[in-house]
């Protein structure tokens, strides 16, 4: 049994104690550590704020977290020494020297061989994790978004949230031949705005694509897209229906909703993930704490699927 588990909420009640991810321990000493669930509070809003404060309320709503998948059987806490391990100590006045923060918190994560989970934040998270991970092979990449996040510049900057992935791209962080992003359905800037990624290799499934094809056929495309090569998890709350995530910045109408995220999470076991993350989650937009809920529900499905492949590379 791994060194490291959560407080059993059979015998503690959930409310009790200080929350921390899953119930998880907070870890200082990174010793024995196999994947580490940190936060990330960057708020670079250009509309509406508050994703700074995600970590904080993904936590609280974790408590409700049990051990076991519904549908895997996966328990994660049998299988790898998962932990809380704090938050990076962005600079909330310094956006680019917290990028490097990140970066270089990942990076030492990296070196200790432990596998990161993020949670934001905003979505630019997503890349100075992936620049930490960096200096192997480029990773596969799926992408949960209502956003293709490939604009060149963005309010004048070109590391920001919604261009994360044509970043990764350009820096050899990822394969494009194994990027998937599905769930994109939001008005755009231009016609590139989906089109760039598809030109580069990214396997584009918009909404529309989604309905058209159905839940098993989408399956399938991303895990004949992302093969067995290492891959890299990444949930944009905004990729969910506003009903099921109000609470999120750049709300997009008729998106995935929280059971077909869930299923296609879970019918992904076994691939080969080494690090994930879950962004953009804004408490503050959303009073009825439905937006944490499931974003700490998507955190654990992600975490589901790097013990179940640690315990395979153990």
């Amino acid at each position: 049994m791994p060194e490291f588990q959560p407080i059993d909420s059979s015998v503690i009640p959930r409310d009790a104690d200080v929350a921390t991810f899953m119930r998880l321990p907070r870890v200082h000493d990174l010793d024995g550590v196999e994947i580490g669930i940190f936060g990330v509070g960057l708020d670079a809003a250009t509309y509406r704020g508050g994703t700074r404060q995600g970590p904080a309320a993904v936590r609280e709503a974790s408590r409700a977290i049990r051990r076991v998948n519904p549908r895997t059987e996966v328990s994660p806490f049998d299988l790898a020494n998962v932990a809380d391990i704090g938050d990076v100590p962005v600079n909330v006045l310094d956006y680019a020297g917290s990028l490097k923060l990140v970066e270089e918190h990942v990076a030492g994560l990296k070196g200790r061989g432990i596998w990161p989970i993020a949670v934001g934040g905003d979505h630019s998270t997503t890349l100075p994790v992936l620049r930490g991970l960096g200096g192997g092979e480029p990773l596969g990449l799926i992408q949960f978004d209502s956003h293709a996040d490939v604009q060149d510049v963005f309010f004048g900057t070109k590391d920001n949230h919604a261009s994360l992935a044509r970043r990764a791209t350009e820096e050899g962080l990822v394969d494009p031949a194994r990027v998937v992003q599905i769930g994109l359905r939001g008005t755009r800037f231009g016609d590139g705005d989906v089109q760039w990624g598809i030109d580069a290799g990214f396997t584009a499934i918009t909404y529309d694509d989604y309905e058209e094809m159905g839940r098993a056929k989408a399956i399938e495309r991303i895990l004949e897209s992302v093969g067995d090569q290492p891959v890299y998890v990444t949930y944009d709350i905004d990729g969910l229906d506003p009903t099921e995530a109000p609470g999120t910045p750049a709300r997009e109408p008729g998106g995935l909703s929280m059971r077909d995220s869930q299923v296609i999470l879970r019918s992904l076991n076994g691939i080969n993930a080494i690090g994930g993350d879950v962004c953009e989650v804004a408490p503050s937009l959303d009073p009825s704490g439905l937006t944490q809920l499931n974003a700490a529900n998507l955190l654990f499905e992600i975490t589901c699927l790097l013990a179940a492949n640690r315990a395979k590379t153990a």
